[in-house]
């Protein structure tokens, strides 16, 4: 159900969810280390289900991050399926001539959202980015109440400015993260993926070193956030979301220092941030689970 109370007039009307979980280790692995999501135990996909509010929705799975794209949707579909989904379609798109397709773009007319599966968000965002594909799930977002998920590369690259790569153990060193344009679905916010488990902290801290005017957010494996209007975002799953506020940053170097030297900054803000926390995007607030205070 939605969390926001009054009229957003100018605000999208759809809802973004972005989770921290899945791994596309490809195809030539012996043994592929698995980080999928714990579909059940933690709510993840039954969140992405409610917010559709429809008996038997359906929804579309892009796996155009992956190199893995058969095995991913016959993962998602099996669990959507559980959860009552009555259609469950695959848009496998591999190339940016595919994104045109009529009869894709029809299924995403037709669809109550999508999932975003995991992969390379640096293959992703050149294969869907300015594409009538990505047109229209911008469109839908903005007009209509879609749901855009997606999950590790799929969550980051929903926003304007994405982390490309990095080497957490070289995160504090200017230049060793990379930036690029994400699909924009959402502005002022830089999110990472995998956060506690690959020790991306770093990395984050960086990325919003170089865009002060950013909010950075850290996703944890099992663990996403729902925005509703572009502007307010609420945590959900088992672990943690770590936001990182560079708007009170009262020192920082990484303009003046040569590539590769190590970068200082002063009074970042730190949220730490678990199932139902919320924050408010545009006042930069942090309000923690009310339920759980007043149970409490």
């Amino acid at each position: 159900m939605p969390f926001l109370a009054g009229v957003y007039m100018n605000y999208p009307k759809g809802y973004l969810v972005s989770i921290g979980g899945a791994e596309d280790k490809g195809k030539n692995e012996v043994e592929k280390e698995r980080h999928e999501l714990d579909f059940f135990r933690y709510g993840i996909l039954e969140n992405v289900r409610s917010l559709m509010r429809r008996d038997s929705p359906h929804v579309e799975v892009i796996t155009s991050a992956s190199s893995i794209p058969e095995e991913y949707y016959r993962e998602y579909k099996k669990a959507f399926k559980k959860l009552g989904f009555e259609q469950v379609g695959h848009l496998n798109i591999r190339q940016r001539s595919d994104a045109d397709d009529n009869d894709w773009l029809e299924r995403l007319r037709a669809c109550d959202g999508v999932m975003i599966t995991g992969g390379d968000q640096g293959r992703l965002c050149s294969v869907l980015g300015g594409t009538p594909v990505w047109d229209l799930l911008r469109r839908r977002y903005q007009e209509e109440s879609f749901v855009i998920a997606g999950t590790s590369a799929g969550a980051a690259c929903m926003s304007s400015t994405m982390i490309a790569g990095g080497d957490p153990a070289r995160a504090y060193f200017k230049g060793e993260v990379r930036l690029s344009m994400g699909l924009g679905f959402i502005n002022d916010v830089i999110i990472d993926t995998h956060f506690d488990k690959r020790g991306r902290f770093g990395r984050l801290a960086q990325a919003i070193a170089s865009q002060p005017g950013a909010v950075g957010i850290g996703l944890g494996e099992d663990t996403g956030i729902i925005v509703e209007h572009g502007v307010r975002f609420r945590a959900i799953g088992s672990s943690s979301v770590v936001v990182i506020d560079g708007h009170n940053v009262a020192h920082n170097n990484i303009a003046s220092v040569r590539s590769g030297a190590p970068i200082s900054i002063a009074n970042l803000t730190v949220h730490i941030m678990t199932h139902a926390d919320e924050y408010d995007i545009r006042k930069r607030m942090f309000s923690g689970n009310k339920f759980e205070e007043h149970e409490s």
